[in-house]
């Protein structure tokens, strides 16, 4: 799986991590924060210094309209920059204000939380944060050049203390830089209620098209088992008759016997379309158990490895089902794969999946393939699918979806 921010790049190849060009972003990260922190300070002395002037006239509306204007800035500015370390797209919240004009942008945001949160993450940017960056990337870097720099006989020691530093130095970068990400992220995000009305209209539709589907799913489930199977077993019973009435030997018995051989035939494959649409063992026993039993009817060799501390929510548990057996379908049929595995975890209300297997590779996403449709099924319980597929494998499919057990 490829990383997406600069603390899964650490965590996942700690050792290759430090040929890639995620050190180096960090570096860039916390070097701008050195600078926009420095910026906000002295906009901010600026604007205080102007509101006191005019604090008679304005009763301090003037140092407000100009902290919101100087916060909603840097905001924006930290969201681009955080693509540096965060390759998690995010969005801005704020909704259009409700007229033209300075006056009516200014109410419009002072009614949103998100401004406040934006104001409380600007003042602690240009109170502590550019501050600490700066720290880190002295630490990390100067330190370590002026100790190495000044070297004689008596401070080797610290020569030596430096060399390590200075060697340790991406690790520093990085691990502050994913920090301070992820307090950006918790303020600048924005909230569930913070969506437009249309993107929670989307998020709505796309569970209401998840709940019909698997209802329309059971109906054609039980119709086909109650109508069309029924109808089979009684063929079969007419057949059976007939053969009574037939000789043995006759052109008439060789038949029969071949009606009796595709009816088995088609009795066989609707009883494993009814399975697929509904299988029983994941009603009555959940996903790990349904799973296993998928696997253990799979062309080839399947280690499942699902621990959960329960069952899974309904829709959940069904949703994911058919993304695994559909993974897997494409995985027998375009990967040339000889093994694969199913491997699932619970942790901190996030169900983690991943599905490997050792085919060919050069699965892209982009280009309209099966994996699309396992991203939609995903993205309808808000939660994010990462595919790596290099040419000549093997392919991961790496799924994580909010959980949260009753």
């Amino acid at each position: 799986m490829q990383p997406t921010t600069a603390w899964q790049a650490m965590a996942q190849r700690p050792v290759s991590f430090l040929t890639s060009s995620w050190p180096w972003r960090s570096l860039a990260y916390l070097s701008g924060g050195v600078v926009v922190g420095a910026a906000a300070v002295l906009v901010f002395a600026l604007g205080l210094a102007a509101g006191l002037t005019l604090l008679v006239v304005l009763i301090g509306v003037a140092p407000l309209v100009g902290m919101v204007l100087v916060s909603t800035l840097v905001a924006r500015v930290e969201r681009r920059r955080l693509r540096l370390v965060d390759l998690d797209h995010l969005p801005d919240p704020h909704r259009a204000p409700d007229g033209r004009g300075l006056r009516a942008w200014t109410a419009t945001r002072l009614k949103e939380q998100v401004t406040w949160r934006e104001l409380m993450f600007t003042l602690l940017s240009a109170a502590a944060l550019w501050w600490m960056d700066l720290m880190v990337l002295g630490f990390s870097f100067g330190i370590p050049a002026t100790t190495i720099a000044s070297t004689d006989r008596d401070t080797w020691p610290w020569t030596v203390f430096g060399a390590i530093v200075l060697l340790a130095s991406p690790y520093t970068v990085t691990s502050w830089a994913g920090a301070r990400a992820a307090m950006a992220r918790t303020f600048l995000a924005p909230r569930d209620k913070e969506l437009g009305e249309e993107l929670r209209e989307v998020r709505a539709s796309q569970s209401r098209l998840l709940d019909s589907f698997d209802a329309e799913r059971v109906r054609i489930e039980r119709d086909l088992h109650d109508g069309a199977q029924q109808r089979l077993v009684s063929l079969g019973m007419t057949l059976g008759l007939m053969r009574l009435e037939v000789p043995e030997g006759s052109a008439q018995a060789e038949l029969l016997t071949q009606a009796e051989s595709q009816l088995s035939t088609a009795h066989q494959e609707l009883r494993a379309l009814i399975r697929g649409l509904n299988p029983p063992v994941l009603a009555d026993h959940g996903l790990v158990a349904a799973i296993e039993d998928y696997a253990g009817r799979f062309p080839i060799p399947v280690t499942v490895d699902l621990q959960l501390p329960e069952r899974l929510p309904r829709k959940l548990e069904t949703t994911m089902y058919y993304l695994i057996n559909e993974a897997m379908t494409n995985i027998a049929k375009h990967s040339g794969a000889t093994s694969a595995q199913v491997r699932g975890r619970y942790h901190s209300d996030l169900l983690v999946l991943d599905i490997t297997d050792d085919g060919q590779g050069g699965v892209d996403p982009e280009a309209g393939s099966g994996v699309t449709g396992l991203a939609d099924r995903v993205t309808a319980l808000d939660g994010r699918m990462r595919v790596s597929s290099p040419v000549g494998g093997p392919t991961l499919l790496h799924v994580e979806v909010p959980c949260r057990f009753a």
